[in-house]
């Protein structure tokens, strides 16, 4: 069966929710669909279970990599071959990734991120109240049927014999009531003396009778052109079930090397046909592309979400439907994002879920979720916090699917270019009335941000400023909780760094929010030009390819210190004796050579705030940076964060009520045409 729905029970009809499929080429996803052995990750949790505490699995997902992976295939195929290995084909209405066959005698769990059934989520969220798992397949074989609970506990719930060799259908209607919490569905097959086929299955759910929503993606591009034709090649290979409820595909490049001067772009493009639509504009940051896609998808008024996508990401297709599957059956309009996997270590599932913490106001995983999860060490079977419901604040928009009708009364992104629009809108859209449910089985590759070191580049503006303004509009606190003691930590820990920039660019950032509102939509289109500007003038700002293009350092051994402090008063004292050294004049012997090469792994403020100088690398690997401890610029920026910091918390009351008031018109789809049209008349502006 491959249809929406089939059979109606009443008033309402079976409607498919979720496919099982397979993973095509990449071998490094395989755990993400097929589990060959079932006790992977057993003995960990035995032990953890044994000493109760929970170790974090990127212990193991550090060291594993791509050998784990490469490993995990090749078990794969010893015990199952998929699609285009299938001995007949019984039905051309059935997709090759639908398919497999389980060599005989070998035993296949589908209890996997991508084939299980996440049930809590479906219970909590939408109107369906019982699941009915349909398997179709050939040959000799036993299917086991599983659940999981909240807790992670996992037990069968039937066994199945299949005696025949011609193709059979079993279906079951498992209930969703026991799943207020978490926990899954799955089942395992179990071949006999023969191969068996499993021609396909898929999980199904009774709902009202009504037309599958339709969707149009929204994808921002800078100077990006490969990643971008990548992901557009891959859209329109999609199976005919996706691009049937695909309206457009908005490609909003902001960028200089543009997609459709490619020599690639035509043959990339021609499957989309006339739903792709290319939009040049001026760079106005991932805030401004996204809310671009948002408008022309609602003027368009033909499709019931957009889905927001990075350029840099690979998905599955099967992920789009799953989607819009689920938005159109939950019990009011829902915003629906993906997970996030990492990009180069594709078994690593690196955020499950997203929550800003009030007091802080700053962002980061959900509570009882873990990052960088690798599978390939550890499957679902065996790893008890993937079996709890996680709820969230909002979904990062690397994959993000948001109603229009929500956009409708919700207007588009804070005009912010980058950092924290997603998490604003999702908090926006929460006191609205409208959640958020990061989605198990929804999912995207991308770069992860432990491989950036965005919070010392021109970004460190972003962050701080984007951050004091979200809390201005959302934080439940009188002056934002500990947002303006903490960042004056930041600030002071950067100094002792010598990130003169970051703590530069960071002050030009509270600045701007004390000016009010009006400097976002107003700065938008300029802003990027003026900070990268402004960091020419500092030497931790100027990255150089190759190490030896700076002096020979006077120490070739990094200093002896490397540990950070481990508890409050260790912390006070260390950064009390470099505050103090900050203040010495630096001796003219040390300052034409840097006094150590540090990894960017050793440079913490710990270890950086005892040097005169050092040679940094960038968190990605492609550069280092020479920084320089200078006194008299150190005096000038601790004296206006000082002064700036203590002007944000006596005026928070009154930027607060100024930000709020304001919100509707610089979120309005008016202000932002305005913008856009702007940034039109030169959108080669920046880079």
């Amino acid at each position: 069966m491959t249809s929406g729905t089939t059979e109606t029970t009443g008033t309402k009809a079976l409607r498919v929710l979720q496919r099982v499929v397979f993973p095509g080429d990449d071998l490094d996803v395989v755990p993400l669909y097929v589990e060959t052995n079932m006790d992977r990750g057993a003995s960990e949790l035995a032990s953890e279970q044994l000493t109760e505490a929970l170790v974090d699995s990127t212990t193991v997902a550090g060291v594993a990599g791509a050998t784990v992976t490469n490993a995990l295939a090749g078990e794969a195929q010893d015990s199952i071959r998929f699609g285009s290995a299938l001995p007949f084909r019984p039905d051309e209405s059935v997709e090759l990734r639908r398919s497999a066959v389980i060599r005989e005698g070998r035993r296949v769990s589908f209890g996997t991120y991508f084939n299980a059934f996440p049930a809590s989520y479906w219970r909590r969220w939408t109107h369906i109240d019982a699941v009915t798992l349909r398997i179709r397949l050939a040959g000799e074989s036993t299917v086991v049927l599983y659940r999981s609970t909240a807790k992670g506990i996992s037990h069968p719930v039937e066994t199945i014999a299949v005696t025949g060799s011609e193709p059979e259908t079993i279906e079951r209607t498992l209930p969703l009531k026991p799943f207020i919490d978490g926990g899954w569905y799955w089942f395992d097959i179990v071949a006999g003396a023969r191969e068996t086929t499993l021609i396909e299955a898929e999980w199904l759910g009774l709902a009202e009778p009504a037309p599958s929503g339709r969707v149009s993606i929204g994808i921002t591009t800078v100077n990006r052109p490969e990643f971008l034709l990548d992901l557009v090649r891959t859209l329109g290979d999609a199976t005919p079930l996706v691009t049937e409820r695909l309206d457009a595909v908005y490609v909003v490049d902001q960028g200089t090397r543009l997609v459709t001067e490619q020599p690639d772009f035509a043959d990339a493009a021609k499957k989309l046909g006339d739903k792709l639509h290319v939009i040049v504009q001026g760079n106005l940051g991932g805030s401004g592309g996204f809310s671009r896609s948002m408008d022309e998808t609602v003027r368009a008024g033909t499709s019931d979400y957009v889905l927001l996508l990075d350029d840099d990401i690979t998905l599955d297709p099967e992920c789009i439907l799953r989607a819009v599957t689920f938005a159109d059956l939950t019990r009011k309009p829902t915003i629906v994002g993906g997970h996030m996997f990492s990009l180069y270590d594709r078994s690593v599932l690196h955020a499950f879920g997203e929550s800003v913490f009030p007091v802080k106001w700053w962002w980061g995983a959900a509570i009882n979720t873990k990052t960088r999860h690798d599978f390939g060490s550890r499957n679902l079977r065996h790893t008890p916090w993937l079996h709890r419901r996680v709820d969230v604040d909002y979904n990062g928009w690397w994959m993000c699917l948001i109603p229009t009708r929500v956009i409708r009364e919700l207007g588009l992104a804070l005009p912010v270019f980058i950092k924290w629009d997603d998490a604003e809108y999702g908090l926006r859209a929460r006191e609205a009335g409208y959640p958020t449910v990061s989605m198990p089985g929804v999912a995207a590759w991308h770069v992860t941000w432990q491989d950036k070191s965005d919070s010392v580049d021109w970004q460190a503006y972003y962050h701080i400023r984007n951050r004091i303004v979200s809390a201005l509009l959302h934080s439940p606190f009188d002056h934002g909780g500990r947002l303006v003691a903490e960042s004056g930590e930041i600030q002071i820990l950067q100094l002792l760094s010598m990130q003169y920039s970051a703590a530069e660019l960071r002050l030009r950032a509270i600045e701007d929010v004390l000016s009010g509102p009006g400097h976002l939509h107003r700065d938008l289109p300029t802003r990027l030009g003026e900070l990268q500007e402004i960091r020419r003038g500092f030497s931790d700002a100027q990255p150089v390819p190759d190490l030896e293009e700076f002096p020979p350092p006077r120490h070739r051994k990094p200093p002896a210190n490397l540990e950070p402090p481990s508890n409050k008063v260790q912390l006070f004292k260390m950064a009390g004796a470099a505050a103090l050294r900050q203040l010495r004049t630096v001796k003219k012997e040390e300052q034409g050579r840097p006094l150590a090469v540090l990894p960017y792994q050793d440079s913490g403020w710990w270890v950086v705030s005892t040097l005169d100088s050092a040679v940094v690398s960038a968190a990605d690997g492609t550069s280092a940076a020479w920084l320089k401890r200078d006194p008299k610029l150190y005096r000038s920026l601790l004296r206006r964060s000082t002064l700036l910091h203590a002007r944000l918390a006596r005026e928070w009351p009154r930027l607060r009520d100024q930000y709020r008031a304001a919100a509707p018109e610089f979120n309005s789809p008016e202000r932002w045409r305005e913008t856009f049209e702007s940034s039109a008349r030169d959108p080669h502006g920046q880079s």
